[in-house]
C-alpha cells in the first residue's frame, strides 16, 4: 500500500515540477490601480492600490517569544519585546520609524500575552499601540505569531494549533480591519527546525518525526490563518522565510548538500501547494505525515494574495563537510539566492530581514544587500520591498536564544538607549535618497505600460 502510494506521490511530484509557472504581473491580482500622487518626505503611505507598482522600506520590532529551559531546568520565555524595553518604550520607538522616513513596519503583538485562551483574548496592548501605528501613518505587516505561543497551547507538537491560531487570526483581522498586509506565522522552517529537530526552543525535540509533526502544524495553522484573515478583507500575505544555499565541500560530501538544498524549501512548499521533491515526499511519510495531509496542502491556494518573503543573513549560505558538518560561505549573496527563489515561486518579493552586527560593518552589509535588490529590480525582478530588521538591538541572538544571558546583539538600528547607529544613518539616507527616485521610476514604467496597452 505504501509503495503504491509513493509511486503516486512520484508521479504528481513529476507533473507538478515540470509544469511552467506563470510569470508575475501585478495586474494579475487586481490591485494595480491607479491612485493620486503627492510628494513626500520618505515612503509614500502603502496602500493596497499602490503595492505591486511601489517600493516600500521597512524596519520591524522583534517580537520573538520562544520558550526554553533555564539553567535550574525550569520553563521560561525569551520575550523580545520586554528585552529591548519596546513595551515600555513602543511610542518613542514609532516615532523613531517614522523620524527615519519609513511608512511600514513588521509589526506584532506578542501572541502569548494576547491569545489568552479559546476564543479568549487580551487586546489592551494591541489596541494602543497599533491605534498610534495608524495616528503615524505607519502601515503595520502584522507579525501574529513569531516562534512561540501561549503556555495553554503547549507548543507546536499540538494538533490543535492550527484551529485555534486561525481562529486569533480572524478575531485579530475583524478587530483591526484596516490592517491588510500579514505574515501569520514568521519563517515556518526556522520555527520548526529550532522546535524539533535542534532541540533549542519550545517541545526541544531533536527527532524527525517531531519535526514533521511541528512542521505540518505550523505550515497548516498559517494556511487556515490565512484563509480566515481572507474571510475579513482583501489582504496580503508578506511570508517571511529564512532563504539558503549549500555548497558542498568536496564530492563526498554531495549528496547531503543535494539533500539540504532540497529541504530548504519544505514549509514554502507545503505553504504554497508546490509538491516537495520525491525524495522529500519519501521523509514526510517516513516521518508520520498522512497522505491526506500532503493531499491538504496540495489542494489549497493561498497564492493569489501572497507576496514571498526572503530574510537574508550572513548565515544563509553554508559550506557543506563530509562529516555534516557546515560553515558560513557567502558566495551567491541574496541576489543569487532571490533569484532561485523566485525561479521556484513566481511570486513578488521582499527582502524582509537582513542585518549584520554593528562591529561587523555593518553599514557595508546594508549598502551590498541594498545594491543586490537594486540589481534585482533593473532585471525586472518583482521585488517590492526592503527591510532592517530590527529597529533596535536584540537580546541572546548570539546563542539563538537558546538561554537567557541578556547578551546585547548590536544589530539594530538603534541601541537600547534608542540612539542611532551607523547603519542606521545610512539606512535614513538610503530610505531619503532612493524613495522618490524609485516612485518617480515606477511612475514612469506604469504610463509608458498604459501607453503601450
Amino acid at each position: 500500500m505504501v509503495q503504491r502510494l509513493r509511486a503516486r506521490w512520484r508521479l504528481e511530484v513529476q507533473v507538478t515540477t515540470s509544469t511552467t509557472l506563470p510569470m508575475w504581473t501585478g495586474r494579475q491580482h487586481g490591485h494595480a490601480l491607479p491612485d493620486r500622487e503627492r510628494p513626500v518626505h520618505g515612503c509614500h503611505p502603502l496602500s493596497p492600490a499602490r503595492l505591486m507598482r511601489s517600493f516600500s522600506f521597512c524596519t520591524g520590532i522583534e517580537n520573538s517569544a520562544p520558550v526554553i529551559r533555564d539553567e535550574h531546568g525550569a520553563r521560561c520565555r525569551i520575550d523580545q519585546m520586554a528585552a529591548s524595553g519596546h513595551d515600555r518604550r513602543w511610542r518613542e520607538d514609532f516615532q523613531l520609524v517614522h523620524e527615519l522616513g519609513l511608512r511600514c513596519l513588521r509589526y506584532g503583538p506578542p501572541y502569548y500575552r494576547t491569545h489568552i485562551g479559546p476564543g479568549r483574548y487580551d487586546w489592551s496592548f494591541a489596541d494602543e499601540t497599533f491605534a498610534e501605528l495608524a495616528r503615524l501613518d505607519i502601515t503595520p505587516i502584522a507579525d501574529l505569531c513569531h516562534f512561540g505561543v501561549p503556555d495553554w497551547l503547549d507548543n507546536f507538537q499540538n494538533p490543535d494549533f492550527a484551529h485555534y491560531f486561525a481562529e486569533y487570526a480572524e478575531a485579530f483581522a475583524r478587530r483591526y480591519p484596516w490592517v491588510w498586509l500579514y505574515t501569520p506565522v514568521n519563517e515556518m522552517l526556522v520555527t520548526a527546525e529550532y522546535s524539533a529537530l535542534r532541540g533549542f526552543w519550545n517541545e526541544r525535540l531533536s527527532n524527525g518525526h517531531a519535526f514533521v509533526s511541528a512542521l505540518s502544524n505550523i505550515v497548516e495553522a498559517n494556511i487556515r490563518a490565512s484563509e480566515a484573515i481572507c474571510r475579513c478583507g482583501r489582504p496580503w500575505f508578506v511570508q517571511s522565510e529564512a532563504t539558503r544555499y549549500y555548497h558542498p565541500y568536496d564530492p563526498e560530501a554531495a549528496e547531503r548538500t543535494e539533500y539540504l538544498n532540497a529541504h530548504r524549501f519544505l514549509s514554502l512548499d507545503l505553504n504554497y501547494a508546490r509538491m516537495p521533491s520525491p525524495r522529500l515526499v519519501d521523509y514526510l511519510f517516513d516521518h508520520g505525515m498522512p497522505p491526506a495531509k500532503l493531499d491538504y496542502f496540495m489542494k489549497r491556494n493561498i497564492r493569489p494574495s501572497c507576496i514571498m518573503g526572503t530574510d537574508y543573513y550572513e548565515t544563509s549560505e553554508s559550506v557543506v563537510f563530509p562529516d555534516g558538518r557546515t560553515s558560513h560561505s557567502n558566495v551567491l549573496g541574496y541576489y543569487g539566492l532571490t533569484r532561485q527563489y523566485h525561479d521556484r515561486y513566481r511570486l513578488p518579493i521582499m527582502l524582509t530581514e537582513t542585518n549584520q552586527v554593528d562591529g561587523l560593518n555593518a553599514v557595508h552589509w546594508l549598502e551590498r544587500q541594498w545594491a543586490n535588490v537594486l540589481r534585482l529590480r533593473q532585471e525586472g525582478y518583482p521585488i517590492i520591498g526592503f527591510s532592517w530588521y530590527s529597529l533596535t538591538d536584540q537580546v541572546d541572538w548570539d546563542i539563538d536564544l537558546r538561554e537567557r544571558r541578556g547578551n546585547v546583539t548590536e544589530n539594530g538600528l538603534f541601541d537600547m538607549d534608542r540612539r542611532i547607529r551607523a547603519v542606521g544613518v545610512e539606512y535614513r539616507r538610503i530610505v531619503r535618497d532612493w524613495s522618490n527616485a524609485l516612485d518617480v521610476e515606477e511612475r514612469r514604467r506604469t504610463w509608458q505600460g498604459e501607453r503601450h496597452d
